[in-house]
């Protein structure tokens, strides 16, 4: 009898992600026909179709969605694992200073932390901030390693290493009339009441997309997730949110992706030029980096 295997899954995960084998086997370094093996027998241990297939390309039944779901469990864990396992004597206790803005500080860096930790005891210090602040606090040696919005240009001293673009998103109460949606043109969203976190536009993620002219009305202002979240979800307005906090948004709220090639947000991993190379540091950027692929799969599989 056949069963779920780590390469199986993986295979399911980047074709659900691609909606094409041929993409997945290009993505993977496999041949098409190792992947539509792959497929076949992840399709005989769950005993029915996961994907249905089509002239432009493949989409998940309902059992490859709930394959696929398990899938980003699995294997995320076996990440952990494996960072866990390759430092388990590298890194004596040590210190580390992160910092972050908050959505990051949400999901990213808490799984970067306990993949790179382990179970091994560190003193691990957290600040939360705007990228600005956090930059100074690296470029003044207050912080150890920073994930900053990537910006024209670092502080003396630092080094901004890319990690991903991240995309910015819509959120919307389920009953709004673009919820069935997965993307909106800023011409569609120029008739919307927002929810923001200052009333200057250019302050907030709605001053890097919007067209010249064009005045949103912010109807709410909070700068708390869980406000601004909460006046969506109860149909008050509409609030822009990055790709990377979608791991941690309630279920009530739905999401589109914002058609236009300024709706993205870069973000790096700030360090200082001469920083202290210890393996503990470097686990914790490799982790950053894993979760960060984890996260974009993640967004483009919620947005299909």
């Amino acid at each position: 009898m056949s069963e779920f295997t780590v390469v199986g899954l993986r295979v399911v995960r980047e074709a659900a992600i691609c909606g094409s084998f041929s993409t997945a086997a290009e993505n993977l370094g496999y041949t098409q026909s190792a992947v539509s093996r792959q497929i076949a027998l992840m399709e005989r241990a769950a005993g029915r179709a996961l994907f249905e297939r089509h002239a432009r390309g493949v989409q998940p039944t309902d059992a490859g969605r709930i394959v696929v779901r398990h899938a980003e469990i699995v294997l995320g864990e076996l990440a952990n694992a494996r960072h866990s396992i390759r430092h388990l004597e590298a890194r004596p206790p040590g210190r580390l200073r992160v910092g972050a803005f908050s959505t990051a500080m949400a999901a990213l860096v808490p799984q970067a932390i306990a993949a790179a930790v382990g179970d091994q005891r560190a003193r691990i210090s957290l600040r939360e901030g705007l990228s600005p602040r956090l930059l100074t606090a690296v470029a003044r040696e207050k912080l150890d390693v920073a994930v900053v919005t990537a910006p024209d240009a670092a502080p003396a001293g630092v080094e901004i290493e890319p990690l991903l673009d991240d995309p910015l998103l819509v959120a919307l109460a389920p009953a709004h009339p673009l919820a069935g949606a997965t993307s909106a043109t800023p011409a569609m969203l120029r008739g919307e009441r927002w929810i923001a976190g200052s009333q200057e536009p250019g302050s907030t993620l709605l001053g890097s997309w919007h067209d010249p002219g064009w005045e949103p009305d912010i109807a709410f202002v909070a700068r708390d997730w869980f406000a601004k979240l909460g006046l969506v979800a109860a149909g008050l307005g509409v609030t822009v949110v990055p790709g990377i906090a979608v791991p941690v948004l309630p279920p009530t709220i739905a999401l589109l992706r914002i058609d236009h090639p300024s709706a993205v947000r870069r973000t790096g991993i700030a360090h200082r030029r001469d920083r202290d190379n210890s393996e503990f540091r470097q686990a914790f950027t490799e982790a950053l980096r894993d979760h960060a692929a984890v996260l974009s799969a993640q967004v483009r599989q919620r947005l299909r």
